[in-house]
């Protein structure tokens, strides 16, 4: 999805950047991104500073910034559809439906971005001074507890980390970022296991990705 918009875009001034958001650091992020081969830049944020800065609290998300540097359409799930909560747990597979759903999100997503490097700030999808302003003080005092049980796991004080690891996420429930990266540096298959399932059921009605608002 992003190469093909980068393509397609970088005539009209479009950069795309991406950041993996993994705890386990360059070992576990870039084989992913070699793989894709993209010709953007592409971040490892280990310690999550991006997610303090701009507020992210799932993947993939996404903020729009203009030429001067200003937030134009805030922090938001980038083309994703909780259509994925369908998927089969044994052969990770997805219905049809399902899968022109996740198309659709991103088709409706990406010409949105579109409408922005055409338009630029006349976009009507540009959100200048309805970004909600920065993150909260609770979100802040997360994502430090966050970084510092990080830091103590890695270092052999597990209980400790692991303490601060779980106020970390019992501050910021919404942050899913927190509990998967959390997963991982105990066992990276807990990322994606049981565990994260069990969590994403627990949601109920509830949606795992918040509605994007593309039609106003």
């Amino acid at each position: 999805m992003w190469q093909r918009i980068y393509d397609e875009l970088k005539g009209k001034g479009l950069m795309v950047v991406s950041a993996a958001l993994d705890s386990a650091g360059v070992e576990a992020a870039s084989p992913w991104i070699d793989r894709a081969k993209p010709a953007y830049p592409c971040l490892i944020d280990q310690h999550h500073e991006l997610a303090d800065l701009y507020g992210f609290t799932n993947v993939p998300m996404a903020v729009w910034i203009d030429e001067q540097g200003m937030i134009v359409r805030g922090p938001e799930p980038a083309g994703a559809s909780d259509a994925f909560r369908r998927m089969d747990r044994k052969d990770f597979s997805l219905p049809e439906d399902a899968r022109a759903q996740i198309r659709e999100s991103r088709t409706r997503y990406t010409a949105a971005i579109r409408d922005w490097a055409e338009n630029g700030p006349s976009s009507r999808f540009v959100q200048l001074g309805a970004t909600g302003g920065p993150p909260s003080r609770e979100f802040h005092e997360a994502q430090a507890r966050f970084a510092l049980g990080q830091y103590l796991y890695r270092r052999g004080q597990r209980d400790e980390g692991t303490r601060l690891l779980e106020e970390a996420k019992a501050m910021l429930p919404e942050s899913w970022s927190l509990r998967r990266q959390s997963w991982a540096l105990e066992d990276p298959a807990k990322a994606g296991g049981p565990e994260f399932w069990a969590a994403v059921d627990a949601l109920g009605d509830r949606p795992y990705y918040a509605p994007v608002k593309l039609d106003e």
